[in-house]
């Protein structure tokens, strides 16, 4: 192995050192530890440090590094303290995840370090969003983010190299090359030669360097940095290196050859480049062993005030209260009394518009929107009034897009995010679920991001344009889930969304764009979520609806008797108004459920339920779900009108007030 000073001083070669030594101490005690089980998990680093200790040496503090569970040297490097860290990996409060999230599966602001989660792939779309930031902020900085060579043959590196090279942005992909997928090894994982070949294809430079070697990495990733500062662009840095452990620890290492073994640990990082500072002079044994034994002490005195400490105690409240980054409402009504009669979908431009105009750090992206102005035209004229900056047409990546939007967040930036349909989300669905809806509870960075869906069916698209999908966030916390049914709301709801720093999955029904009109007020408003409102009154029969239901409600109650039914327009799922439809249903004694999703397992049979808890007593009839046919959504009329509930509503309402 050659080492190259290239001008590094005494000074900063034993920095070096010391930084590349102590996460292989780290190492060291844990599976001393492990073996006496008193820690339960350890995924392995050893001799990989180089890449994770070069990189972050080389790179000023400012730059984020996402890291995975094999780079503890990212962390150590850029100054977190082993007892903190310790803390962290034992569940501990004095950890960054409050006993949340387990070993490097966090980030902290405070050392810009942007944690994992176990899917792996979604990790580097991030570092686009984040890449984004700094050209949009005109930061000249660059941001680096590191996967293995296993994590390559996943969908999202590719997604995040493709937008990285169309959007110049300044991130270096680093491979991690080292020979397996936890068991799988890598000629059964891809089969070009190298995994820096792939760059071509996104017409992106790329190196290929000896991972094992601390300087090799330190001076290219210290190069890459000033050359991307300078001319922003993604790099795809492979780092061709060696697992000396299993996958983790309970995996073990028997499907590895020995020679293998045997080759690797003549390439050790932290002995070659020891050896070579002595026998350059550089250093002498007596320095560097005392630089070992205060790390040893360091370590021992950690790993004893950790043990010490007390473990987490359950809270409920926080826990319940830690999933969404505050928000308090505050409301904003228009300026002037001024209204006009607009459509939903025009209703919906005017809150994107207005909302771009409150925000100058709100980002809009999605396929189709900029010079087309979307496949609904809701924002047509936007890239002419606020720019390609802003308003930015994507490629066919959703998972990488709505991994670029946390990105974006990360930074202090907000992101909306237009689907096409509610249906491809799918395509993004991980990042959804597990990133943006989980990052806030896990290590407390909010997701500032709006999810566009146009939703529901009516309209003869088909199985793949026409789904009602909302249960599936509705399902999941740490989510949002906005559904008007009226222009007036639609705007203001809009409006609030962007407000909030938490994510929000705004539906906006298809049939409703240019079907429905109501008075909406000029200038920027907001609605308060959470709040239902009654859209008629009666005492006999509550409808508790939302979307495209209210209407097929108001038309259903023209045929019963006036002050007959009640109709409750939930306008937000999450949150939800409990109040407003227990109020109704004790008013009524009679309760039906209205949604447009499908039967089974749709949220409607969640407010059923609620109904059947808290109201049981008052009801005089069973409470009563109507939804669409278990099926796929059908593209012949016939069979799509068939599929949809609207046309078994009146026999519904009737059968419940005959009860």
């Amino acid at each position: 192995m050659k080492f190259e000073r290239g001008g590094l001083s005494k000074a900063e070669l034993l920095e070096l050192y010391e930084a590349l030594v102590r996460p292989r101490m780290i190492e060291e005690k844990m599976l001393v530890l492990l073996r006496q089980g008193r820690i339960s998990k350890w995924f392995s680093g050893i001799g990989q440090e180089a890449i994770s200790v070069g990189a972050a040496m080389a790179l000023d503090q400012e730059a984020y590094l996402l890291p995975m569970h094999r780079n503890l040297g990212m962390f150590t490097a850029r100054g977190v303290s082993f007892e903190r860290l310790f803390s962290q990996w034992q569940g501990k409060l004095n950890g960054f995840s409050k006993g949340r999230e387990r070993s490097f599966h966090f980030g902290t602001q405070d050392y810009r370090l942007v944690g994992m989660i176990s899917h792996l792939g979604p990790q580097l779309a991030i570092a686009d969003g984040i890449g984004l930031a700094h050209k949009l902020k005109k930061e000249k900085q660059v941001c680096f983010v590191i996967t293995g060579d296993g994590g390559t043959s996943e969908g999202d590196f590719h997604e995040a190299l493709n937008v990285a090279s169309v959007w110049d942005l300044p991130v270096i992909f680093c491979i991690e090359s080292n020979g397996y997928g936890l068991s799988t090894p890598s000629n059964e994982q891809y089969r070009c030669e190298k995994l820096a070949d792939r760059a071509i294809g996104y017409g992106m430079e790329s190196r290929v360097i000896d991972g094992n070697n601390l300087l090799e990495v330190y001076h290219t990733v210290l190069e890459l940095s000033a050359s991307l500062k300078e001319n922003p662009r993604p790099v795809l840095l492979e780092c061709i290196t060696f697992r000396m452990r299993g996958h983790e620890e309970a995996s073990g290492t028997k499907y590895v050859p020995q020679a293998l073994f045997d080759a690797w640990k003549e390439k050790d990082p932290v002995d070659n480049y020891r050896n070579w500072l002595l026998q350059e002079n550089l250093a002498d044994p007596e320095a560097l062993d005392q630089i070992e034994k205060a790390l040893k002490q360091e370590i021992n005195t950690g790993v004893k005030k950790v043990f010490d400490e007390p473990e987490v105690l359950a809270n409920t409240q926080s826990e319940l209260s830690e999933v969404y980054a505050p928000f308090y409402f505050s409301r904003k009504s228009p300026e002037a009394a001024r209204s006009r009669e607009l459509r939903f979908v025009d209703a919906i431009k005017e809150g994107l518009e207005e909302a771009l105009k409150a925000h100058p750090n709100l980002v809009f992206m999605g396929q189709d929107i900029a010079t087309y102005g979307g496949v609904f035209k809701a924002t047509e004229g936007f890239l002419e009034q606020f720019g390609e900056a802003r308003i930015r047409n994507t490629p066919l990546c959703e998972s990488a897009i709505f991994g670029t939007a946390l990105g974006l967040s990360i930074q202090g930036m907000k992101a909306m995010v237009e689907m096409q349909f509610a249906d491809f989300v799918t395509s993004g669905f991980n990042q959804v679920v597990n990133n943006l809806a989980k990052i806030h509870y896990r290590w407390g960075q909010n997701a500032d991001v709006v999810v566009r869906m146009p939703t529901g069916a009516g309209v003869g698209a088909g199985p793949f344009h026409s789904q009602s999908n909302e249960s599936w966030f509705c399902h999941t916390p740490g989510l949002k889930v906005y559904y008007p049914a009226f222009p007036e709301d639609a705007k203001g709801l809009l409006l609030t969304a962007f407000e909030d720093p938490n994510p929000v999955m705004f539906f906006e029904h298809k049939a409703l764009y240019r079907s429905v009109s109501s008075e909406v007020a000029e200038g920027y408003y907001n609605v308060e979520p959470g709040k239902a409102i009654s859209r008629l009154k009666g005492d006999k029969l509550a409808i508790i609806t939302y979307g495209m239901g209210v209407h097929w409600a108001l038309d259903a109650a023209e045929d019963f008797p006036e002050n007959t039914i009640e109709i409750i327009d939930l306008r937000t799922l999450i949150p939800l108004d409990e109040t407003a439809i227990l109020e109704a249903v004790r008013k009524c004694t009679r309760a039906l459920v209205l949604y447009e999703d499908t039967l089974t397992g749709g949220f409607g049979a969640e407010i059923a339920a609620l109904i059947s808890e808290k109201a049981f007593a008052w009801l005089d009839a069973p409470v009563k779900r109507l939804a669409s046919l278990d099926t796929p959504v059908p593209f012949a009329g016939a069979l799509e009108q068939n599929f949809l509930p609207k046309i078994r509503l009146k026999q519904s309402i009737q059968s419940l007030l005959d009860f």
